[in-house]
């Protein structure tokens, strides 16, 4: 039976080597950011100068989708508003019909994993090829990925050494640098034979339509310039004023995704091709994407539209090191999809995801943008709480605070508890609650309650 909810899909991976693969990579990436911030004595300030960038935007973001649409299309590219997968598939599809494609090749973009745009074009009859490495892996392995930075976090060297070995007939390894290498002769004529390049954008900027896609490999680059259509795909929420601000975004995503000073490459393309260049493309498609988002941007986790998703908050979350991407369901893993998904969804089929979180608040922390993640979290529950009212909890609140405010009944659930802590918990721990109180001992024992309560103790002792 094919998993539904967060927690049946956790329980597959809990404990699993794809788990334990995730929890020490993601560890390793969240010391790296660490080590990073602690070398940039101005990096809490520019967090502060990334969060007013990023909500200044998000307040204004029709005025700027309206400036940046203009600018790319004086610059000749063609601007296509989607309001859904359906519509942003529909048109890329068009596109690469009329422009004769018959191969494409795509730089990492989550976003077109969120509309499954692979599916849709090669369902028209395009071959599409991922270029990153990571995608490339998880493409081969008809997985999908499992961190917004690192798709195959939670893959060995040892099974992408049997994955490559298997798909493209060589030999065995597992040194990394003869993987890499094993990519970089498979893939590049590929690059050189494509008739379109698909990106999403790390940013757009408004004023001057420039599209930027950061990566720590050359494949962003060859992806956007070789072919002939380069087409990207974006959130409409991707957008920053102007170059200045691109400046500030820069400096806060390397060091907080992977503990770069700055990644390997940012490819800035401004425009197709223009008469004199030496390369670039022919034809640039730029497709604005809502897909829910403008919902959110009216909710009361529209603060979420602010994530430039680096990745920080999945590093430091302890649910996601310990049960991995896949167990969220949707395209985004960890605290930031715990608010994007069910806040984007029409149909409210993620109300578990909410849940999936300790509260503990290492997400803001790490977050480049001071997001509230945790306050949004709270607030989703609440808004699902009321809606469905959760059968048990709420009168089980209800009970507790009518306990809690009545001195007689408080003192008679104490003596209850200490009963119960002298007949259940003789070892100090309770193994297992009875009915939904069982899902906290499923996973852990108990605290004993103590066999005299305090108030108790404090009347036979106060005097001495």
């Amino acid at each position: 039976m094919t998993p539904v909810t967060f927690r049946e899909r956790a329980k597959l991976d809990i404990g699993t080597p794809k788990a334990r693969a995730n929890d020490v990579a993601a560890r390793r990436l969240a010391s790296h950011r660490e080590e990073a911030a602690s070398q940039f004595s101005g990096f809490e300030e520019m967090r502060d100068r990334a969060r007013q960038i990023r909500l200044h935007t998000l307040g204004r973001l029709d005025n700027y989708l309206a400036e940046f649409a203009d600018s790319v299309e004086r610059l000749g590219g063609k601007v296509f508003f989607a309001g859904d997968a359906a519509e942003a598939n529909g048109y890329v599809c068009d596109v690469a019909a009329r422009a004769g494609v018959r191969s494409a090749v795509k730089v990492k973009s989550m976003v077109t994993e969120e509309i499954e745009l692979n599916h849709a074009l090669e369902q028209a009859g395009v071959t599409v090829v991922e270029t990153d490495l990571g995608e490339f892996i998880v493409q081969l392995s008809g997985d999908r990925p499992s961190h917004i930075i690192a798709p195959v976090l939670h893959k060995t060297r040892q099974e992408i050494g049997r994955l490559f070995e298997q798909k493209l007939g060589i030999g065995y390894t597992d040194e990394p640098v003869e993987l890499n290498e094993i990519a970089r002769r498979h893939l590049r004529p590929i690059f050189l034979g494509a008739d379109m390049g698909i990106s999403g954008a790390n940013f757009g900027v408004a004023s001057t339509g420039s599209i930027v896609t950061v990566t720590n490999e050359g494949n962003g680059r060859l992806s956007t310039t070789a072919p002939r259509v380069h087409v990207v795909v974006m959130g409409m929420e991707r957008l920053v004023p102007g170059p200045g601000d691109l400046t500030v975004m820069l400096e806060v995503l390397a060091r907080s995704g992977t503990g770069q000073r700055l990644s390997a490459y940012t490819n800035i393309v401004t425009g197709p091709r223009r008469p004199g260049d030496p390369d670039g493309p022919d034809e640039l498609h730029v497709v604005i994407l809502d897909n829910g988002r403008s919902r959110v941007l009216g909710s009361s986790a529209s603060e979420i539209l602010g994530c430039i998703r680096c990745g920080a908050c999945l590093n430091v979350c302890p649910v996601y090191r310990t049960v991995g991407g896949h167990a969220y369901g949707g395209t985004y893993a960890g605290p930031v999809g715990s608010v994007l998904t069910p806040a984007m969804a029409e149909d409210g089929g993620w109300s578990d995801l909410p849940f999936a979180s300790t509260l503990c608040g290492a997400c803001r922390d790490a977050c480049p943008i001071r997001i509230d993640i945790p306050g949004m979290l709270t607030a989703l529950r609440s808004e699902l709480i009321g809606e469905s009212g959760f059968g048990w909890l709420r009168p089980g609140l209800s009970a507790y605070s009518r306990a809690a405010t009545n001195p007689t009944l408080w003192r008679a659930f104490l003596a209850a508890g200490s009963v119960f802590g002298r007949t259940v918990g003789r070892t100090g721990w309770v193994e297992k609650l009875p009915f939904h109180a069982g899902n906290w001992t499923e996973r852990r024992d108990l605290p004993a309650p103590a066999a005299e309560s305090f108030h108790s103790w404090w009347r036979h002792n106060r005097g001495t």
